[in-house]
């Protein structure tokens, strides 16, 4: 009966002392149970941690091209968005040092490992980097971490929260991604002064979440069961990651560019110039094939006209096959 009732707002308190051990401790991150808070999916940990914090006008700093759906998120509170340049290995730490300076921004939203859309990582000097400029500009840095326990070839790298000594970055991580997505749970660890104003937040947004899904999350720690879970679907997903890199090579023209990701769900692609992404889709759309074209992933939508992003994860080897040459087809015929 008490699973079915209301829970406090900060979560369930066996899941927030389970994911502290197995999932923000075991990163290298010194934290206690004041530091977490479970919010309905990782979406709501990144909505709550602006309400709290950002006035209309604010400056938020974000990775260009970054996750989509967050572009909404802030942009619905009136947030100013000016973009980072990226290279292969993610932001480049001289420009966001000069666009801190420039613009002087209240938050950087940032994805270091297996980044939404692009896959790429960002290494581990330019981590240690951030937690150092987020200190010495007093910029809020939320690192979204859902995809980290996917990585299929390369070593783990710490997360950027690991490095922080003055309480600036929010770490967030998901359950989506890793155990189930219909759960809507996800985790936060920050400073305490952040949990409490997000506390206020979440009790104006939903109360508290779901207990359910949130027990049978921390059953699924406390029971030693996600190491295992996790070691069963890398071989899975990794056969389909290399199925459409192979699918790729073989039906891509040389003149798409595209690098092979060490983990996460997405490979991204810069098709030729003359070639506009949502055309393409439109034309393999048809064909009942679908990928999303790179627009909306960009504060300026004509940055991402000749790029696209395409999951690996979702659809059976024999699919991923026929999309991939019937993708490779539509270029061609372009």
């Amino acid at each position: 009966v008490t699973i079915l009732s209301y829970g406090q707002t900060e979560g369930y308190r066996p899941l927030r002392e389970a994911y502290l051990k197995y999932m923000v401790q075991a990163k290298g991150i010194e934290a206690g149970i004041e530091n977490v808070i479970m919010g309905s999916g990782g979406t709501q940990g990144i909505d709550l941690v602006t309400q709290a914090f950002l006035d209309e006008g604010d400056v938020v700093l974000v990775e260009s091209p970054t996750y989509l759906s967050v572009l909404n998120v802030l942009y619905k509170l009136g947030a100013r968005l000016v973009a980072v340049e990226t290279d292969e290995n993610g932001m480049i730490m001289e420009d966001l040092e000069a666009k801190m300076k420039e613009y002087a921004p209240k938050m950087l939203y940032c994805i270091p490992t297996f980044q939404n859309p692009t896959g790429c990582t960002l290494p581990a000097d330019r981590r240690k980097r951030i937690a150092e400029l987020a200190e010495q500009y007093d910029v809020i840095v939320i690192e979204d971490d859902p995809y980290c326990a996917l990585r299929y070839s390369g070593e783990a790298l710490p997360p950027i929260k690991s490095f922080d000594r003055s309480g600036h970055v929010v770490l967030l991580d998901s359950f989506s991604k890793i155990v189930s997505p219909g759960f809507r749970v996800g985790g936060v660890v920050a400073d305490e002064e952040i949990i409490d104003k997000m506390v206020l937040a979440k009790q104006c947004a939903d109360t508290h979440s779901t207990l359910l899904t949130q027990a049978i999350c921390a059953e699924f720690l406390n029971r030693n069961m996600l190491q295992d879970h996790i070691r069963s679907v890398i071989p899975i997903y990794k056969e389909h990651l290399d199925r459409m890199i192979d699918g790729m090579r073989k039906h891509f023209p040389e003149t798409c560019r595209y690098q092979v990701p060490d983990g996460g769900l997405f490979v991204w692609v810069e098709l030729p110039e003359n070639i506009d992404s949502r055309e393409l889709l439109r034309r393999c759309a048809a064909r009942n094939v679908g990928f999303v074209p790179g627009c909306p992933f960009f504060l300026d939508p004509e940055d991402g006209v000749h790029r696209m992003r395409m999951n690996f994860s979702s659809q059976s080897l024999e699919n991923i096959d026929k999309g991939i040459e019937i993708i490779g087809e539509e270029i061609r015929n372009y």
